[in-house]
């Protein structure tokens, strides 16, 4: 039996910033409601940074009005938070506008599971460290989750960890080290423990992508109101993955994307030494 899920992403609804067009948000939201009940899915992610953040007062209210907007999709829903999420407002706050917890969970979707890992995106600003910094708590709770998996599991993130290349990437070319977890080796070598086939998608990065690493395929979906690879135009991006033996991911809008891969269990052979 296949599992669909309807994927939404870095939605960044607010003014427009940069290659952001956040003043489309609300509107492409409604279109993404329209299709997802059309489409049936059998449930929603959304992979965070739900908003452009400016200051409390604001995030809060940005925040609600994304909330409400999910309203009119009829399949059940799960959040993640993003950066943007969490620069003005605590998880507790993103929690009380969205009616749900935000803590790690895993929801067993009959032949897969998905882990939906909610580690802390919060960045940190200072002149000692500007980055992100990933509770240890979290990586023990994914670690954990993993080598105890007995059937194929999604993991579902804000933040990637593969680790790919970010050249040509508008917003992490030049700035690399917010792309990713300084952690992003320990996680994978915690995902490296499963003895079950694993998948990974996130957003954060605002482009799609797909790179394997040590056999896991790692995906990243476009932003719904980026415009760096859209001429200045918001890409209108969601996508439909459907799990079963096989992967098959498509994203929709102006940046289309589409993928079929079959992940599988066992890890590939450690790299060579130098010659």
């Amino acid at each position: 039996m296949t599992l669909r899920i309807a994927i939404i992403t870095d939605i960044h609804h607010g003014e427009p910033s940069h290659a952001k067009r956040g003043d489309a948000a609300l509107g492409l939201m409604a279109e993404f409601a329209e299709w997802a009940n059309a489409e049936a899915p059998d449930l929603v992610l959304d992979l965070g940074d739900r908003i452009s953040d400016v200051d409390e007062e604001t995030d809060l209210r940005l925040e609600a009005e994304v909330a409400e907007a999910f309203k009119a999709v009829k399949a059940p829903v799960h959040h993640i938070c993003g950066n943007h999420d969490r620069d003005y407002l605590t998880t507790a706050q993103n929690e009380a506008i969205l009616g749900q917890s935000l803590q790690n969970e895993l929801l067993d979707c009959g032949e897969w599971q998905i882990a939906l890992w909610r580690a802390d995106p919060k960045i940190t600003r200072s002149p000692e460290f500007y980055g992100f910094t990933l509770p240890e708590s979290d990586l023990l709770w994914l670690s954990r989750t993993i080598q105890a998996a007995e059937k194929p599991t999604l993991v579902a993130s804000h933040v990637p960890v593969s680790g790919h290349s970010q050249i040509s990437n508008y917003w992490f070319q030049r700035h690399e080290e917010v792309s990713r977890y300084p952690e992003s080796p320990r996680v994978r070598q915690a995902l490296a423990q499963a003895r079950v086939p694993v998948a990974c998608i996130a957003g954060h990065v605002h482009w799609n992508t797909v790179t394997t690493v040590d056999g896991i395929p790692h995906l990243t979906q476009q932003s719904l109101t980026e415009s760096f690879t859209t001429q200045g135009h918001p890409a209108g991006a969601w996508g439909m993955l459907e799990l079963s033996e096989t992967l098959h991911w498509q994203v929709f809008g102006a940046d289309p994307f589409e993928t079929r891969l079959t992940p599988k269990p066992g890890r590939w052979t450690p790299p060579m030494g130098r010659f």
